[in-house]
């Protein structure tokens, strides 16, 4: 059996503490070690109890979430840390600050007003799978890692078939920082679109474009429904709605859609990408990177079959290999790259 990843639970509310640790205790795959009611006391506590995971909340007394982060970014690096954070604009700007210091992904919180019901629910379905995906990150590689390089590029018909006016790409888990990474490779002259899915609730990824819009040379914004595609500019789907592009009086737009979620996500990888294999097939170049699930397979094989070229993210860079790991293995990937390089992997399919 799989060594348990050995979990510590930061929040000022007792009863929270408890319904964590009991919700996460449900998997054998999970070791809650100890429980602090603030940062200070979750710092006193981590030498003895040697936690590899940390759920943190970011309002606590004493010493909140940031504070805390800043501590465990200098004192205990290795550390990896989840962040509960309020569904509020202050809530949003609490947590791309924590991604920034360290934090590897967020939960958000019910309201006050919420029932114990929804809380146990929102701790089940979206903390505690994200929990077990970094628990897998515990055990060695059970197969040898690939060849170091940059970039992989495989010999693909995928590399000489011309020009590509638009760049799709899946995130998810790590996806705030390694999207700023990203954008700030970017030329000045970017003659691409950029179309984005990162699985984030509302005002999160208003607030992730603001942000990338700050660190690089393209202009980011959430996507509105019917605005036509413009190269040079990056769009990302909005929090709970799923985003596609059509083409109409030889205009592509985008529309924006509140169809059932996919791969229990909204906005979903697949349905931006086969809407992006149907208009642009050979015109485009699709990118997933770090994430945990499947979100993105299944389009990437409708954009393989139209003639996208296909660029995942490495092992070794992403926070999480989920996503990018079901492409390589499904022989899908005309090239593998790290995180640093990406734009020049993205790039020798562009040029």
């Amino acid at each position: 059996m799989a060594k348990p990843i050995r979990v510590m639970v930061v929040d000022d509310s007792a009863l929270y503490r408890k319904t964590i640790s009991d919700v996460l205790s449900e998997s054998p795959t999970v070791e809650v070690v100890a429980a602090a009611p603030n940062g200070r006391i979750a710092l006193m506590k981590i030498p003895d109890y040697a936690p590899d995971l940390i759920t943190l909340d970011m309002e606590m007394p004493e010493m909140d979430g940031l504070a805390t982060l800043r501590e465990l970014k200098t004192q205990h690096p290795k550390i990896k840390t989840i962040v509960f954070s309020a569904h509020t604009e202050k809530g949003a700007d609490l947590t791309f600050k924590a991604l920034r210091l360290g934090a590897v992904d967020f939960v958000t919180k019910p309201t006050a007003a919420g029932s114990m019901e929804n809380s146990l629910n929102n701790i089940r379905e979206h903390l505690k799978p994200k929990v077990i995906a970094f628990s897998n990150l515990l055990e060695p590689p059970t197969r040898p890692l690939p060849v170091k390089e940059e970039v992989q590029i495989k010999t693909s018909a995928a590399r000489q078939m011309g020009p590509r006016d638009v760049i799709a790409i899946g995130i998810s888990t790590g996806g705030p920082s390694s999207l700023v990474t990203f954008f700030e490779q970017l030329p000045v002259k970017m003659k691409q679109a950029i179309l984005i899915v990162q699985h984030m609730p509302p005002i999160f990824t208003k607030k992730l474009a603001e942000q990338i819009s700050r660190v690089g040379t393209v202009p980011v914004h959430e996507a509105v429904d019917g605005e036509p595609i413009v190269g040079g500019v990056a769009y990302i789907a909005p929090g709970d709605f799923h985003m596609t592009v059509v083409r109409e009086n030889n205009e592509t737009s985008i529309r924006i859609n509140q169809n059932p979620p996919e791969n229990y996500c909204r906005p979903a990888i697949d349905v931006l990408f086969r809407s992006v294999a149907e208009i642009y097939g050979q015109r485009a170049v699709a990118v997933v990177m770090t994430g945990m699930g499947k979100d993105g397979l299944k389009g990437s094989q409708a954009m393989k079959s139209a003639g996208a070229a296909i660029v995942a993210q490495d092992e070794q860079s992403s926070v999480v290999w989920g996503m990018p790991r079901f492409i390589v293995e499904n022989d899908l990937a005309d090239a593998v790259s790290s995180l640093d390089n990406m734009f020049a992997s993205i790039n020798s399919f562009i040029l």
